[in-house]
């Protein structure tokens, strides 16, 4: 029975959301499986990856072939790497020891460039909202400063009008008399 890690297709249309699994090449794609390795959240930005990484260095070393996608969802965890040292321990290379070592060395780097992605995307997160804020006070002081100049012309309409109808009194007062 030739196994495939492959991803199945859940969540809602637009918004997908895949369950990184281990089933049979034969089965349909979101149909029977095996054994469920993980997750991965494409709508999240960076993408978010749960990924049992000895279940799927096990499915690996039983020969179960990863798709392109699921290749490049397991070697972005490291389980394609652990796989790698393990191969390296059966051969007698490393000591169990030496390629945990290095692969917890690695996770740790890996941790660290998703931490300064994440950051970035965050600082210009920020950098976009002070961004707008700052456009939306502008505006809003233009606004201010319309409808200061507007209620000083109609003041200043008013007091014309005033002085105008004062005028016109004064003068139908002087034909009077």
């Amino acid at each position: 029975m030739p196994v495939k890690i492959r991803l199945q297709r859940h969540g809602k249309k637009g918004k997908p959301f895949y369950w990184i699994v281990a089933a049979d090449a034969r089965a349909k794609r979101d149909g029977r499986f095996l054994e469920k390795i993980g997750t991965y959240n494409p709508n999240t930005n960076p993408a978010t990856i749960d990924l049992n990484v000895d279940g799927a260095v096990k499915w690996l070393q039983n020969g179960a072939q990863p798709t392109d996608t699921a290749k490049a969802i397991l070697s972005y965890k490291g389980a394609l790497l652990k796989n790698h040292l393990a191969g390296g321990v059966k051969k007698g290379a490393l000591t169990e020891e030496q390629a945990e070592e290095k692969f917890n060395a690695w996770v740790q780097e890996k941790e660290g460039s998703v931490n300064a992605k994440k950051d970035s995307l965050a600082k210009a997160e920020a950098d976009a909202k002070a961004k707008a804020l700052a456009a939306e006070k502008e505006v809003n002081a233009k606004r201010e400063a319309e409808a200061a100049e507007a209620e000083a012309a109609a003041k200043a309409e008013e007091v014309a009008a005033e002085a105008a109808e004062a005028e016109v009194t004064e003068e139908a007062s002087n034909e009077e008399e």
